[in-house]
């Protein structure tokens, strides 16, 4: 049994996901989505993450960035660092790709704002 606190909407529903023979019994949810975040939890977690990236204006040193989409919960470190190697040495504008398809996960490190 697993306790977990569902991260979809501001309820943050406390739930009891359990594998049986049947499949994942979970528990506690307020609502389907609670349901198939636990399940998803517990068979493939994924995450967003954001972060900044380095720059080489001396107006504005580090850029926000973030995932284009979720990643799988076990690269994050992976992507971080890549985040951190990266550099952004143009102008760019929000949504503006900084590291495309990072690490071939089929997501894109964008910008979150102008880098003028």
């Amino acid at each position: 049994m697993r306790k977990l606190t569902c991260i979809i909407c501001p309820n943050g529903c406390a739930l009891l996901a359990e594998q049986t023979d049947d499949g994942i019994l979970v528990s506690g949810n307020r609502c389907p989505r609670g349901e198939e975040f636990a399940v998803s939890e517990l068979t493939h977690p994924m995450r967003t993450i954001a972060g900044t990236v380095r720059t080489i204006f001396p107006e504005m040193p580090v850029a926000p960035v973030r995932v284009s989409a979720e990643i799988p919960k076990e690269r994050i470190f992976d992507v971080m660092r890549q985040i951190n190697a990266a550099v952004i040495e143009t102008h760019m504008s929000r949504g503006d790709v900084v590291i495309a398809d990072v690490l071939g996960l089929g997501v894109d490190v964008i910008v979150t704002g102008d880098v003028k």
